[in-house]
């Protein structure tokens, strides 16, 4: 069970699902989570790190910082060069596609197993 307040980063098109590549999401829906409950609390807006298939390490930086004060990045796809780039910041990815609420549930779920091995 997650006791503290903390924010996850979910990349998605439509607010709906969890579809984007982390280097494709032009947007972050950012979720507090707290005792099991997740609420949407704001989207910010980022410029994609990949554009026509050229990647953009200042770009990189720049959008992990936005997300920075999240401890959880929720995508479709992360390449391992970003994946690194978040963990070496204190955020970390996972690619749990899906219904938002369901890939959140999912986290959660992981969580809470992993901390049983703690």
């Amino acid at each position: 069970m997650v006791k503290e307040t903390e924010k996850i980063a979910v990349a998605s098109s439509d607010g709906i699902v969890v579809n984007r590549h982390f280097g494709h999401a032009g947007k972050f829906y950012i979720y507090e989570i707290a005792d099991d409950d997740a609420k949407l609390v704001e989207t910010r807006k980022v410029e994609p790190v990949c554009q026509g298939g050229n990647h953009d390490d200042r770009r990189l930086s720049e959008n992990i910082d936005k997300i920075g004060d999240c401890k959880y990045l929720l995508v479709s796809k992360i390449g391992y060069g970003a994946a690194a780039v978040a963990e070496q910041r204190g955020v970390i990815p996972y690619e749990i596609p899906g219904v938002i609420e369901e890939s959140i549930q999912q986290l959660l779920n992981y969580i809470k197993i992993k901390k049983l091995f703690e």
